[in-house]
């Protein structure tokens, strides 16, 4: 599959978060921003155990239960920035893989550095990361430089241009192609333990001078598997 439609096939994973009984409709609300970005729907429900707070997440499709917790240890999760250790919550376990749709370039770049920080931290393996630009990857370099000292097979891709940046250590692709010059992507294949892997794969959408992205990103080894194998096979890159 070409990069958009691994875009389009994890699309339709869109899933329900169904607060029960909320204590205020501030939760609610709150959870509604959180989720603003990603295809993730909030609903309020209702019991009759008389318990209060209870989040459960579930499939849009066929209305798998996939997880439920005490809406107070969701809420300490959320409360934890990005790339920092958070507390273990099957709600975000299970929120990986689901589309969002309408990141900007600062969660881009924030999302990238979790991806990148990753494959630092298991130091071997291949890394795949598309620049669209040859500017953005120029901006980079050192990241890529410092990442390719260690035991990674690193590939970079932009579109063509006159002045591209030499990263000892990093294989650059200089691609031709729409999906290079729309797509942002950091792939990560774990370094031979499928738990590491990992991928971000977005497309621009909208306006140019609003750097707004489509995509998702994932922990699922099947979908970093299918976007490794499209790399490979459309741009050469040795198995």
């Amino acid at each position: 599959m070409s990069l958009r439609e691994t875009i389009d096939s994890v699309e339709g994973r869109e899933k329900r978060l169904t607060v029960f009984d909320p204590p205020t409709d501030d939760v609610v609300a709150e959870l509604r921003e959180y989720f603003a970005s990603q295809a993730v729907r909030i609903e309020v429900g209702s019991t009759d155990s008389g318990l209060s707070g209870y989040v459960v997440l579930s499939d849009e499709d066929d209305d798998e239960v996939l997880a439920a917790v005490d809406l107070r240890h969701l809420e300490d999760d959320l409360s934890v920035a990005p790339g920092e250790d958070r507390p273990f919550s099957p709600i975000l376990e299970h929120l990986d893989g689901t589309i969002f749709t309408s990141y900007s370039l600062r969660q881009m770049m924030a999302a990238t550095r979790e991806m990148e920080d990753r494959a630092w931290r298991v130091g071997t393996g291949e890394l795949h990361a598309g620049f669209q630009r040859v500017d953005a990857l120029r901006a980079q370099t050192g990241v890529y430089e410092d990442l390719a000292t260690k035991d990674l097979d690193v590939h970079t891709y932009c579109a063509p241009a006159d002045d591209l940046p030499e990263i000892e250590g990093v294989t650059l692709h200089a691609e031709d192609a729409d999906e290079i010059r729309e797509s942002w992507f950091v792939v990560f294949d774990g370094g031979g333990d499928p738990t590491d892997a990992c991928a971000l794969l977005a497309e621009e959408r909208g306006a140019p001078d609003e750097r707004r992205f489509y995509g998702f990103w994932t922990y699922d080894y099947a979908i970093v598997s299918d976007v490794l194998d499209h790399l490979h096979e459309r741009y050469a890159v040795p198995a």
